[in-house]
Formats: C-alpha cells, sequence, structure tokens
C-alpha cells in the first residue's frame, strides 16, 4: 500500500483554497489507488514550537545528557518530522502565500528538518527522486503586467527548497485572487478568479490519477528490478 503524507498551513480551517484543492488531489490520488495510507501533518492550526528550531540545531552538537530540556525536544520533533517524509511514497505540501512572502509555519517547519542528519544541507535527502504536488494561493494577482507582478516572494523559496534541496519531483498548482470574491474593489476580477480556480481544481484532479499511475506502478518496476 502506498503512503501519502499531507502537509496543510493554511491558517484557517475552514474557507481555505488550498486545503480545498488538496483535499481534490488527495481524493483522486486514493480513487486511482484504490487504496492508500494518508499521513497527515497539520502546522496551520497546530503550528510547531516556536523552540524547536533552536534546540535541535543547538542540541545536536552536545551530548546527549549535557542537553536540555528543549533541545532535546526539538531533536526528537526534528526526528519525528524526518520519519514522517522518509515513510511516505508521494507528498502533498498545501502552502498559502501570506503577506507577499512563505508561510511562517513552513518556515519553521523546514528549519526544523534541514537540522536534522537525514536532511542536512550538503546531504542527498532520503526523498530525492520521490514525486510530490505544492498546491499554493495567492488572495491577488502577481503575474506579469499586474501592478504586483514582482512582489511574490513565497513560491520561489518553497520551489527551491522542495525541487532543489530536498529534491523531490515536484509538480505546482497556483491559484491567484482567491479573495476576488470578498473584496469590493477586486469585484471587475471575479469571473477571472472563478476561471483560476477552476484550472487549479483541474489541474489536482489531473496531478492526482497521474501520481496514482505512477504509484500502483512503483511496486512492479521494483519487482522488475530486483529480477535482473
Amino acid at each position: 500500500m502506498s503512503t501519502i503524507f499531507r502537509l496543510d498551513a493554511s491558517i484557517r480551517d475552514t474557507g481555505s483554497v488550498t486545503r480545498a484543492i488538496a483535499d481534490r488531489l488527495q481524493a483522486s490520488v486514493v480513487a486511482g489507488l484504490g487504496n492508500a495510507s494518508i499521513t497527515r501533518r497539520e502546522i496551520g492550526l497546530s503550528p510547531l514550537p516556536s523552540t524547536a528550531w533552536a534546540g535541535a540545531v543547538f542540541g545536536s552538537h552536545m551530548p546527549a545528557e549535557q542537553r536540555t530540556s528543549q533541545q532535546s525536544e526539538g531533536i526528537a520533533l526534528a526526528h519525528e518530522l524526518a520519519d514522517e517524509l522518509e515513510a511516505a511514497d508521494a507528498y502533498i505540501f498545501a502552502v498559502p502565500f501570506y503577506n507577499f512572502g512563505v508561510s511562517q509555519h513552513f518556515k519553521a517547519y523546514v528549519d526544523i528538518l534541514l537540522a536534522e542528519p537525514r536532511f542536512a544541507p550538503g546531504k542527498t535527502p532520503v526523498v530525492a527522486g520521490r514525486p510530490a504536488q505544492l498546491i499554493t494561493a495567492r488572495g491577488g494577482g502577481y503575474g506579469p503586467g499586474s501592478p504586483r507582478y514582482g512582489w511574490d516572494h513565497g513560491t520561489a523559496w518553497y520551489r527551491r527548497v522542495l525541487e532543489d534541496i530536498w529534491q523531490l519531483e515536484l509538480e505546482v498548482i497556483e491559484c491567484e485572487l482567491t479573495l476576488a470574491e470578498v473584496t469590493p474593489a477586486m469585484e471587475g476580477l471575479r469571473g477571472l478568479a472563478a476561471e483560476n480556480l477552476s484550472n487549479a481544481n483541474a489541474s489536482a484532479q489531473r496531478n492526482g490519477r497521474s501520481l496514482a499511475r505512477r504509484l500502483a506502478a512503483a511496486p512492479v518496476l521494483d519487482l522488475a528490478a530486483q529480477a535482473r
């Protein structure tokens, strides 16, 4: 049975676009596989401790018996997060765009993991080569020609971590203008916003089916490799 790891970083429980799109993608994967194990990590509604990164970083340079409780807890959390990723076959990261940059909750998550030996910078991470989906949503418009073009300082960072540092085979689903329906000044953009959301949901459905086919074929490929 394939294991799918899903992370949600939205601070909204209901009304979250990234959660809704991730739900659609997850359902598509599970339907395609017929059976799958889903591991969830909620960091938007249940943020990771703000002291964990420092504890994991500094504690790793101390003998176990000399570590403070904060350091021991930080190291233990880093191991737990790394175990979740290592145990999965594929990944869904639902990470919003906040205040022109990255989600602080996802930044904390990445910082803690980079303090874990299996994800240490300069080493090949244990998840290298595995498939992943990144879902991100922006309240406004940030494409070429828009007033805020160039203000998206989040998506490139997400890709840098997931593609270049963790070496995942990443597909990205982006959705813009998500605040158009509730922002009077964006009334003229509501048609385009609806089109954006429809396209993102279609991508989630399509990517989910594609991911399911890849995961379903993986055991066959592994057995064939062993037979050679």
